[in-house]
């Protein structure tokens, strides 16, 4: 799953791990099985096994994210954060699996600074 931020926002590390924390509570929460995330300034990408359907994993995972970032004052309660949608894909097989969890976790770029 890939998710973008709104055009005007950019993620900074307090934010990015926040994001990270918010994602691993709801696959805590909803029983899914977070396989990869990386949280980058203005996306972040996931690979999560779940009996839901992908809409349902992306939403929970904005809405809880945006709600943890309230809480801690690191966004404004009335900013807007997210775009709309989302990249949603279906993995059925083992090397396609490989193949997300791979570009999640090293095809994204250098690791960002924390600040």
């Amino acid at each position: 799953m890939k998710t973008i931020l709104k055009p005007s926002f950019c993620f900074n590390g307090k934010q990015r791990a926040a994001v990270e924390a918010a994602i691993r509570n709801v696959c805590t929460v909803r029983a899914c099985a977070l396989i990869a995330v990386n949280v980058r300034t203005n996306h972040f990408h996931s690979v999560v096994a779940a009996a839901n359907k992908p809409e349902l994993i992306i939403n929970a995972f904005k809405t809880n994210a945006t709600r943890e970032l309230r809480a801690a004052g690191l966004v404004n309660a009335n900013e807007s954060v997210w775009s709309r949608g989302g990249s949603r894909r279906y993995l059925w097989k083992p090397h396609h699996i490989e193949a997300a969890i791979d570009y999640v976790l090293y095809g994204q770029g250098e690791d960002l600074p924390n600040f």
